[in-house]
């Protein structure tokens, strides 16, 4: 039954892969870099403001730590999906505009292989690109001829991880993730004219076969029977990207490409949290992200960006977990962050990012499976006045599907 049952889980991870992969952004800032980076966290920790390096518990899967995979409970198998919807607004000296993008975001399965040591598997997204706009200008000295410009932008990259937690000792474990990543991210601009036919067009696909690969520590510590204190570190190896990118000018009916081969990488970068834990009513953590940017490379050169700093601070309470009334078993879920951004645009630094958050998390009836539910606001603050700014409003729902699949039955 075991042996069925992982099958079918992870048929289901495969089958919906190439949904996942569609893009779930729409924001101009995509084209530069590698577009809108993704943190791991699910629904749920994204209600606690994206926190989890210290989350330590047995009803969720927490990606964002692989110690913390040991935690599963003996018994139970552990399937969780995610999606969202995502309204935004865009103000650029004083001209408005809005998009609404919908997305399958996440999906991931977690076991226990040894009294000690947890296992999960999940599919992410990395990054995201997405765009599709135009600017039409006069041309200077001639007063009736118009250029107008062209941008596109499509893509994103995934990574499908497997990770295992080991509990060293009952208040100490440490836990890796090694993951494969992969996706295409296509930029195209163009340039035509009112008064002729004959348009420009330049092409840029950038195609990833790559890999990730992290490390991950948790330790707790009891203050009395009631409180506990627990802290997460992370680190996630940089290196150079196995890539093809493609660069390509269609001039009429005249092109010219040129190939380049694992001219991109992404960064090392290090996160640590702190979680104080009361009784099992109440959880309050904060994290600290450093993405070391700065030292990665785009098209063979390391000046296009600088290091990404995120910090992030949640709370969850859970009135009664074995309350008579409904309302006592809710998971109530507030957070919120701050970052800054990683690109160097044109002109000026990128955006920074700051957002609140809340939500809920619903249980199953005669189960111990979770609906979980997350409304967060988000502000892309732009480094310079009257450029481009974003309020996004993004509602995130998931499953978290938490069975007992390993009852040995005894016949009588």
């Amino acid at each position: 039954m075991l042996n069925k049952n992982v099958l079918i889980s992870v048929l289901m991870i495969v089958g919906t892969l190439n949904v996942a992969a569609q893009s779930s952004t729409n924001s101009p800032y995509t084209r530069y870099g590698l577009g809108d980076l993704q943190d791991k966290g699910f629904v749920n920790n994204a209600a606690m403001g994206g926190i989890g390096y210290a989350l330590r518990n047995s009803y969720h899967i927490n990606m964002t730590n692989p110690a913390a995979f040991s935690s599963v409970d003996s018994l139970s198998f552990m399937f969780d999906i995610g999606m969202s919807l995502k309204n935004s607004n865009f103000t650029e000296n004083n001209i408005h505009n809005n998009a609404k993008n919908s997305s399958f975001d996440y999906i991931a399965m977690q076991f226990r292989l040894h009294p000690r040591i947890g296992i999960a598997v999940g599919f992410t997204p990395f990054s995201n690109v997405g765009y599709n706009f135009n600017i039409t200008t006069p041309v200077e000295g001639d007063s009736e001829t118009t250029a107008t410009n062209l941008f596109y932008g499509d893509g994103g990259l995934q990574q499908i991880t497997a990770g295992l937690g080991f509990k060293i000792l009952d208040n100490l474990s440490i836990g890796f993730n090694a993951g494969y990543l992969f996706g295409t991210l296509d930029y195209q601009t163009g340039v035509t004219f009112s008064t002729t036919s004959d348009p420009t067009y330049i092409y840029n696909r950038l195609k990833v076969k790559s890999y990730t690969a992290d490390l991950g520590i948790q330790y707790t510590h009891s203050i009395n029977e009631n409180d506990q204190i627990a802290i997460g570190a992370v680190y996630n190896i940089g290196h150079t990207l196995n890539s093809t990118y493609n660069k390509g000018v269609q001039i009429t009916n005249t092109q010219v490409y040129e190939t380049s081969q694992n001219a991109f990488s992404i960064p090392n970068s290090f996160g640590i949290g702190v979680a104080y834990n009361k009784k099992k009513n109440l959880t309050i953590g904060l994290d600290y992200t450093l993405q070391k940017w700065s030292k990665a490379k785009y098209e063979n050169q390391y000046n296009a960006y600088k290091d990404r700093s995120k910090i992030a601070v949640g709370a969850e309470y859970l009135p009664d977990i074995y309350g008579r009334s409904y309302l006592q078993r809710i998971r109530y879920r507030i957070g919120a962050h701050y970052s800054n951004a990683y690109l160097k645009l044109p002109q000026y630094n990128g955006p920074s990012e700051y957002g609140i958050s809340a939500g809920f998390g619903f249980p199953v009836f005669s189960s111990n499976s979770i609906i979980n539910l997350t409304g967060e606001y988000v502000r892309v603050q732009p480094s310079v006045s009257h450029a481009l700014s974003e309020n996004r409003f993004v509602i995130k729902l998931g499953l978290t599907l938490n069975e007992t699949w390993f009852v040995k039955w005894k016949v009588n």
